[in-house]
């Protein structure tokens, strides 16, 4: 007699991890925008690419980053 098949259940996917710039303790809501963008994430707090934000290194690194994949992408950004 064939060994019985045993089905077992799919593992659990892990939680998703949050997006990088969000929850960090210096967090404060820049109270000119809605509140229902009260979410944690930097670019909602008031101090966001300001010198008065403690990352303001690690975002602009980042943003020298995306301009880096920018220009190596193909021209397809081009009007001619």
């Amino acid at each position: 007699m064939p060994p019985k098949k045993t089905s077992r259940a799919p593992s659990p996917e892990p939680p998703p991890s949050p997006p990088p710039f969000t929850g960090r303790p210096c967090y404060e809501f820049n109270l000119r925008l809605k509140s229902g963008l009260n979410d944690t994430a930097c670019y909602h707090c008031r101090h966001y690419l300001t010198t008065r934000c403690p990352h303001l290194d690690e975002f602009m690194d980042r943003l020298d980053d995306l301009e880096g994949e920018y220009d190596a992408a193909p021209d397809s950004h081009s009007l001619g």
